[in-house]
């Protein structure tokens, strides 16, 4: 599901009746902002955020120069646009680095929210730009907490310290002296959350807080709670200054009202997103970029970045001889669907294309794990001449291959027909012709 998918439709809705028409009468604006006044509060916005949106659109969009221009439209959803974004807090707000290392990160925050899977992931990113990370264990109260840590370093690739039920002040303090001695840049340290926010988790965390200083407090936040996630933040802010929010699970909210209103109510910057479940499943939360996506507009350069992140210069541009040249056959295939895992969420990379997203509203394009395995069983059971020319994989051939990968047949059919398809649209693309959807 794409990100704010239910809000982004509404929107385009509203939007779409202001389209292809010169000059604008106040009353079809004022109409327009009825409708994006209701999408947003169905998308669970703060009220007092909502009316303070739509003011400040309708006063630049009712401007004369607004109502008398050509293009009319398209400046009032640039005025959306641009409110959206000062809504979202402007600009992405960076970790900040301590001048003596290590640079310290208190994770705090609910339970449920994903904060300890949380702390696994953005040590991911931590380490893709080169530095050396070590997770704290100070969750003491929640049964296995400290072993889900261990299994998330695992995935992250990223040492874990953890001093069992004790203190959870001490075992702070004992990390940091750890990774002095190891020349460790930065420690992420994970606390204990609570159902519900109480005296005594707030008091832990103040402690900890006033002992080790850290340099980042970011709160992990459920976006799926909606209202009540900016009401968590507040109560966490008003104690604990946070420098920072980590909106989790926003891959299933449909609504967005959470990242559309923490920073206008707390005035604290949302720093990054969680948009699944891997470990590499986290973006950088830029303003400008969301609302974008939220406008149906695509978000072309986080787009590049997860592209980037899946496959090498290399073989970028192995890929794009093998376009030019239509010799693109299934062991290229094969190699797409390993980069195709790294990428993550099928439909959510593809709506990061400009005019896609509505186009692919209500498709299932989403490759499960357990189905590229099977992809990868299935090519690797073919022949070296197969693979080469899979024209010649007919009936006999397919039967075969299905009994060697231990699939069935029409899993084999399924699988080449998505081969034909992803061949087809690459000869476009190297062509330049237009693909089978408007842009």
């Amino acid at each position: 599901m794409a990100l704010f998918s239910s809000l982004s439709e509404k929107l385009n809705h509203a939007f779409s009746k202001l389209r292809n028409r010169g000059a604008l009468t106040e009353l079809e604006i004022k109409e327009a902002m009825r409708e994006v006044r209701i999408a947003m509060l169905e998308a669970d916005v703060n009220f007092s955020v909502v009316k303070s949106f739509i003011k400040s659109v309708s006063e630049k969009a009712v401007g004369e120069h607004i109502l008398k221009g050509l293009e009319a439209s398209q400046q009032v959803i640039k005025i959306v646009n641009d409110e959206l974004i000062t809504l979202m807090g402007s600009a992405h707000v960076k970790l900040e680095v301590s001048d003596k290392p290590p640079t310290i990160i208190m994770m705090c925050g609910l339970q449920g929210a994903g904060k300890t899977t949380m702390c696994g992931k953005l040590a991911t990113v931590l380490q893709k730009s080169g530095k050396k990370v070590l997770l704290v264990a100070c969750d003491i109260y929640r049964p296995a907490a400290i072993k889900q840590l261990q299994i998330v370093g695992e995935r992250a690739k990223t040492e874990v310290f953890e001093m069992g039920q004790i203190d959870p002040i001490k075992i702070a303090i004992a990390g940091i002296a750890h990774a002095i001695k190891q020349n460790i840049d930065t420690v992420i340290i994970d606390t204990a959350g609570r159902l519900h926010i109480d005296e005594q988790l707030m008091g832990e965390l103040i402690n900890i807080k006033n002992k080790v200083k850290p340099k980042e407090i970011l709160l992990v936040v459920d976006s799926m709670l909606g209202q009540d996630s900016v009401n968590v933040a507040s109560t966490f802010n008003a104690q604990l200054d946070l420098s920072g929010v980590i909106l989790t699970k926003l891959d299933g909210d449909t609504r967005g009202g959470a990242a559309l209103s923490i920073r206008a109510v707390c005035g604290k910057p949302i720093k990054y997103i969680g948009t699944g479940e891997k470990i590499t499943d986290i973006e950088a939360f830029h303003p400008d970029r969301m609302a974008s996506r939220i406008l149906g507009m695509g978000d072309v350069l986080t787009l590049i970045e997860k592209a980037q992140n899946a496959i090498t210069e290399d073989e970028a541009l192995k890929l794009a001889k093998k376009m030019r040249t239509n010799t693109f056959d299934l062991n290229d295939y094969l190699q797409q669907l390993g980069s195709l895992k790294k990428i993550g969420n099928l439909s959510e990379t593809l709506g990061m294309i400009p005019g896609l997203a509505n186009k692919l509203k209500g498709m299932n394009l989403n490759i499960e794990e357990k189905e590229l395995e099977s992809a990868k069983a299935i090519i690797l059971s073919m022949t070296r001449e197969e693979r080469t020319k899979p024209e010649i994989i007919k009936g006999s051939r397919r039967r075969r291959i299905a009994s060697g990968s231990g699939v069935a047949v029409q899993d084999v059919n399924r699988l080449l027909n998505r081969f034909e398809q992803s061949k087809s649209m690459m000869k476009q693309m190297a062509s330049g012709k237009k693909m089978p959807f408007k842009f």
